[in-house]
C-alpha cells in the first residue's frame, strides 16, 4: 500500500513539473512576442502582425495567471523564511496566518492553470456510437463480440443510459461478426472513450474438445455522435443502395427492400443498416453512423498535428493497438496501457467497469 501511494505521489510530481516547464516555455514565448509586436518591420507586415497578435492574446491570460502564482509563491517563501528567524510568538502566529491564507490561493491558481493548459475534451458529454467487430479467431471471436456487447449494455444499464442497436451481423452459432449500437446518457463519451482498440480474449472455446486455450481478438471503436450542424454531408458525396435484409445463412428477414447501404464517395466509408423494418429509419441510422465516422476521422487527423506534450491521456487511442487482454483461466483482465491487472473478469463482463474507468481517470 505504501509503495502504491509513493508511486502515485511520484507520478503527480512529474505531472506538476511538466506543467511548470510548459508554463516557463509559454512565458518565454510571450516575452518574445512582446518584442516582435513592437518591431517596426513586423508592424509593417500586417499579415504577420495579426498572426502574432492573435497568439499573444491566446496565451496572455495564462501568463498573467502564472505571474500571479509566482508572486504568491514568493510571498509564501519569504514568510516561511521570516518565520524561521522569528522568536516572538505573537509575530510567528501572524506569519502563520499569512501563510495559511496564501496557500489556498496558490492551490486555486494552480488548478486554474492546469485547466487552461489541459482543457476538458468538449466531446466528453456526447452520446456515442459503438462498433464491435470480430478479428482473429473465427467463431470464438464472434462469440466474444457478443460478450463485449453484453458488457457495455450492462454497464450502460448500471449508469441509467439508453442502448439502441443500429446494425448487427449475427453468426450461425449466436455471436456477431459485427454489431453497431448507440449509447445515450450523461457524459458517455468521457466515460468510455478509452475503450477504443483491440481487445484480446484467452479461453477454452465451447467447440474445443481438447481443452486447449484459444486466443482471439475483437476491435472496439467508440465514436462521439456528431450532430448534423457539426458534420454536414453533401448529398452529392453519398451513394445510397437499398436491398433486402438478410439474417444468418442468407435467410430472408422480411419481404421488402428496407436495408440501406450508404457509401461516402470522397472517403470510401461504407455504412450498412438493416435492423429496422422501415427503410427511412435505416437510412437515418446509417447517416448517423456515417457522420460519427467522418467526425472521428477528422478528429484523428487533427490529433496527429498536436504536440506530444499536450497529450496527457494514457496511450494514443490508435485502434491498431492491443489495449486489453481477458484471460479466463487466470480470471484476469490486463489493461496494457496503464499496465494494471484486474482479478474480477466475470464481474467486468457483467458490466462492472467502475474499477477500470476509475484507474484511467487517476492516470490522466
Amino acid at each position: 500500500m505504501y509503495q502504491y501511494h509513493l508511486k502515485i505521489f511520484i507520478e503527480n510530481e512529474k505531472v506538476v513539473k511538466n506543467m511548470f516547464k510548459e508554463l516557463e516555455e509559454i512565458e518565454k514565448e510571450y516575452q518574445d512576442l512582446n518584442q516582435q509586436l513592437s518591431n517596426p518591420k513586423v508592424i509593417a507586415d500586417q499579415e504577420r502582425f495579426q498572426k502574432l497578435a492573435k497568439r499573444h492574446s491566446e496565451i496572455a491570460k495564462t501568463v498573467q495567471l502564472y505571474h500571479k502564482y509566482k508572486d504568491i509563491e514568493k510571498e509564501i517563501e519569504e514568510s516561511s523564511q521570516l518565520k524561521k528567524g522569528e522568536n516572538n510568538s505573537e509575530m510567528t502566529e501572524m506569519i502563520e496566518e499569512e501563510i495559511n491564507s496564501l496557500t489556498p490561493q496558490r492551490e486555486k491558481i494552480k488548478k486554474e492553470l492546469n485547466e487552461l493548459l489541459y482543457p476538458e475534451d468538449p466531446r466528453n458529454k456526447k452520446d456515442i456510437i459503438v462498433e464491435i467487430r470480430a478479428g482473429a479467431g473465427g467463431d470464438e471471436a464472434a462469440l466474444f463480440v457478443g460478450d463485449m456487447f453484453r458488457m457495455y449494455s450492462r454497464f450502460a444499464e448500471r449508469n441509467h443510459w439508453k442502448v439502441e442497436i443500429i446494425n448487427s451481423n449475427i453468426t450461425e452459432i449466436g455471436g456477431f461478426k459485427e454489431i453497431i449500437f448507440g449509447i445515450s446518457g450523461q457524459n458517455v463519451f468521457g466515460t468510455l472513450k478509452q475503450e477504443s482498440g483491440v481487445h484480446r480474449v484467452q479461453r477454452i472455446p465451447v467447440t474445443e474438445s481438447g481443452g486447449r486455450i484459444h486466443t482471439s481478438t475483437v476491435t472496439v471503436a467508440i465514436l462521439p455522435e456528431a450532430e448534423e450542424i457539426e458534420m454536414e454531408i453533401n448529398s452529392n458525396d453519398i451513394k445510397i443502395d437499398r436491398f433486402r435484409s438478410t439474417g444468418p445463412g442468407g435467410q430472408s428477414v422480411n419481404t421488402t427492400d428496407s436495408a440501406v447501404r450508404v457509401t461516402h464517395l470522397p472517403t470510401g466509408i461504407v455504412v450498412t443498416c438493416q435492423d429496422e423494418k422501415s427503410q427511412h429509419k435505416n437510412k437515418d441510422k446509417a447517416l448517423k453512423v456515417l457522420r460519427a465516422r467522418l467526425l472521428d476521422r477528422l478528429q484523428r487527423e487533427q490529433n496527429q498535428k498536436i504536440d506530444k506534450q499536450r497529450k496527457k491521456q494514457v496511450g494514443t487511442g490508435d485502434r491498431s493497438e492491443r489495449i486489453r487482454t481477458y484471460n479466463f483461466p487466470q480470471n484476469r483482465v490486463t489493461d496494457h496501457r496503464i499496465n494494471k491487472n484486474f482479478h474480477n473478469l466475470e464481474e467486468m463482463l457483467d458490466g462492472n467497469l467502475d474499477d477500470i474507468v476509475a484507474s484511467f481517470e487517476e492516470s490522466q
